[in-house]
């Protein structure tokens, strides 16, 4: 069964040439999902609809890449899902059929470009750590003041005060207070 996804990033754009290319594609209209949303959303509820009614041989299509995907990563993390499924997956600007040879490797190219790009982020990132260290600088998280957390504690220990009245006098969060607490413990 083919599924189409058509998405806009304002409310003043409109989804018809989208539904006009997912039509002549041969989508029916009741199985198009749609929206009016930023790309850069994790959370877009018609996509998470749509993925619900997906099964071994659906095809989902989409009239443009960017309109599926937030970045490369996340549409090739989306392909992969994709596949794992059973589903097939068609960009009709883009040209891009995963049921075709050329569809495969189009999407072969993009997992590998997208996994350099890991890696060299990754790369760097190391590097930066590496070079902080020699200059004398530690990385993470700064620990918190011994002084604030005694008092919580000692706070907590008396069981006189909320939670609540604890984390205001100490000036530490729930999580950090509890992250420490275990620790203690």
């Amino acid at each position: 069964m083919l599924f189409g996804y058509a998405r806009v990033s304002t409310k003043d754009q409109n989804l018809h040439m989208q539904f006009d290319a997912l039509k002549k594609y041969g989508v029916e209209e009741k199985n198009i999902f749609s929206e009016k949303i930023t790309g850069t959303k994790k959370d877009r509820p018609a996509f998470n609809d749509m993925l619900k009614y997906l099964r071994k041989g659906d095809t989902v299509v989409v009239y443009k890449l960017d309109r599926i995907g937030r970045s490369t990563k996340h549409l090739v993390e989306l392909i992969n899902d994709f596949q794992e499924k059973g589903v097939n997956f068609v960009s009709i600007n883009e040209n891009i059929d995963t049921t075709t040879a050329m569809g495969k490797l189009v999407f072969t190219i993009f997992s590998g470009l997208a996994q350099f790009e890991r890696d060299i982020i990754s790369e760097r990132t190391k590097s930066g750590l590496d070079a902080a260290r020699v200059r004398g600088r530690k990385g993470g998280r700064p620990r918190k003041d011994q002084s604030r957390l005694e008092l919580a504690f000692k706070m907590y220990d008396s069981k006189g005060y909320s939670i609540q009245e604890i984390l205001d006098a100490a000036g530490v969060s729930r999580a950090t207070f509890y992250r420490y607490l275990s620790e203690r413990k």
